[in-house]
């Protein structure tokens, strides 16, 4: 990611091992620094395997440290919430696990923001809600 204090080096795994229907990244977080905002995808499950160090989670529940080769599943909808960090003095390590169902919604409830992406996986849509629509508007 290109803004301090998020993201970290990352490899594609899925895409690397031709997978179609679930993706895999490895991630490295260095220290103090976040994976992504607090966010749930609404078609997609993701899982979590720690591969080394004690990374931060935060979900609905609150937060909680994780061990290496903890496991976590992030369910779709807001039960799925989630944002992992470093707190500690070293990197740590993930595999991140994703189901690839496409389109997808993305929410990022402490921006307001919503992601839409397409049924390739490209962002289509970044936006925060406003006054809605009738079905109708625009049309002729």
């Amino acid at each position: 990611m290109d803004r301090p204090g998020w993201g970290g080096k990352h490899a594609r795994v899925g895409r690397r091992i031709s997978g179609e229907l679930i993706g895999a990244s490895i991630y490295e977080v260095d220290p103090g620094d976040r994976l992504w905002p607090y966010h749930t995808h609404y078609a997609n499950e993701e899982w979590l395997l720690v591969v080394r160090g004690r990374p931060t989670l935060r979900t609905p529940d609150g937060e909680l440290d994780l061990n290496e080769g903890d496991v976590v599943a992030f369910p779709r909808g807001d039960d799925g919430l989630h944002q992992l960090s470093n707190r500690t003095d070293s990197p740590i390590r993930v595999l991140m696990l994703s189901t690839l169902v496409a389109p997808d919604l993305v929410r990022y409830p402490d921006s307001g923001k919503f992601a839409a992406r397409d049924v390739h996986g490209e962002r289509v849509l970044l936006t925060r809600p406003g006054r809605m629509l009738d079905y109708w508007d625009g049309e002729d």
